[in-house]
């Protein structure tokens, strides 16, 4: 097997694309991807009730959304070495059983070891099923519907960013905080019982030696290649940390304008990430490219462009539509690149995406204190435009020989 990107995807991908599409197991796979995002979320609209609850401050209870993120991490490079001998379908439905004891095992908890050990089920099921993702993805439907399942696939991201925080709150204040996660159990219910109906066997192809993330990172433009991922997700990372008070500061609107506008950027999200399946099927270049490039431009005209409220509106759900191209613009790009070794891409993109959080967050912090919120958003939205530029002049596509996958090529 070489190690060349463009010599090991032909064979590879045509290997695994199968010759028809099953779309209700896509479907059944963004349900899931709504449930656990979902049930990441919720303590974060529940600290106040939960650390009453459980004796402890609100700080220890954010706890539960740190412990989730950090395993989800090391979860996303070892679950796809640990389960390469296991049928797919089957690793698939132990992550939705794990999200289902996660949130009833958290409900029923008297303590914040107990809440802390539940959500390490649920980060073990996020970080090994967004490293499964792609390479699942390419095995349910044909090589050239791939970018439109994965962008059906990650839509459930946006709707569980949207849907978590108020359903969170609003269970909350009715039943306790404690329902919350009942429904989210529900939730994940229902996306168990699709799944057994829907999802095909799907057994292991031990066709090749399982690489490691640091044997990827040394084939030819693959290190580069996570740069960009990297720059791009931190930019956007540190903007979003200071979302709300970049926006109370530069429109001074009030709370229920404040949540309509958030409201109106998560519903952007939703179609930018449909929007980017569309985008990727003509081009997956200029989709990495142009994405992170809107999102800069929308951060920088934020503060230097004198918008009233509906300009700020405007620039926010541009902001939004943008950002929801690139999480799935990125699983694509790695499923081409090397098809061969899907999962453990996938593991390599998930951690880097978390590590891009924490990045983003520490970044928007030191700038935050130095210069405030506008310090931010220049520096995070040059962060942008500079990601867009080094994706641009760094990646080429090359057709594969049987011209029924792509397969990429950086220069280094």
């Amino acid at each position: 097997m070489s190690n060349d990107v463009t010599e090991a995807a032909p064979s590879v991908a045509a290997d695994i694309a199968p010759t028809s599409s099953a779309w209700m197991a896509v479907f059944s796979l963004a349900m899931g991807v709504f449930g656990l995002l979902t049930a990441e979320y919720l303590p974060a609209s529940l600290l106040t009730p939960m650390a009453s609850d459980l004796e402890v401050s609100e700080a220890l209870a954010g706890q539960a959304v740190t412990v989730t993120a950090v395993v989800a991490l090391f979860a996303g490079l070892l679950v796809p070495g640990l389960t390469r001998k296991w049928d797919r379908r089957v690793v698939l439905l132990v992550f939705s059983a794990l999200m289902i004891a996660s949130n009833l095992l958290v409900a029923m908890s008297s303590s914040l070891t107990v809440v802390l050990v539940m959500r390490i089920l649920l980060g073990i099921a996020l970080g090994g099923f967004w490293s499964m993702a792609a390479a699942v993805a390419m095995r349910l439907v044909s090589a050239r519907f791939v970018p439109r399942a994965l962008s059906i696939i990650f839509s459930g991201i946006a709707v569980g960013t949207v849907v978590s925080v108020p359903l969170g709150s609003y269970l909350g204040g009715l039943y306790g905080w404690r329902s919350a996660f009942v429904a989210a159990a529900a939730v994940g219910t229902l996306t168990l019982v699709f799944q057994l109906f829907t999802l095909p066997r799907m057994a292991a192809r031990i066709t090749v030696q399982t690489a490691s993330v640091l044997d990827l990172l040394r084939r030819p433009g693959i290190a580069m290649g996570m740069m960009g991922c990297v720059l791009a997700h931190t930019g956007q990372y540190a903007l979003f940390t200071y979302i709300r008070p970049a926006l109370e500061s530069v429109s001074h609107i009030d709370v229920d304008g404040l949540s309509l506008m958030l409201l109106g950027f998560g519903v952007a999200n939703f179609i930018g990430t449909l929007l980017a399946g569309w985008l990727m099927e003509r081009s997956l270049r200029a989709t990495l490219t142009i994405m992170p490039a809107l999102v800069g431009i929308a951060a920088l005209s934020m503060i230097w462009l004198p918008v009233q409220a509906t300009g700020l509106t405007m620039l926010v759900a541009l902001w939004g539509l943008a950002f929801g191209g690139v999480p799935v613009a990125w699983s694509n790009w790695v499923a081409r690149a090397v098809p061969d070794q899907a999962e453990t891409a996938g593991g390599m993109v998930v951690a880097s995406v978390q590590c891009s959080i924490a990045a983003g967050a520490a970044l928007g912090g030191v700038v935050f204190g130095l210069g405030g919120v506008t310090g931010v958003f220049i520096a995070a939205g040059s962060v942008m435009l500079l990601a867009a530029l080094f994706i641009g002049f760094r990646v080429r596509f090359v057709l594969s020989q049987n011209g029924a996958s792509t397969a990429m090529a950086m220069h280094i």
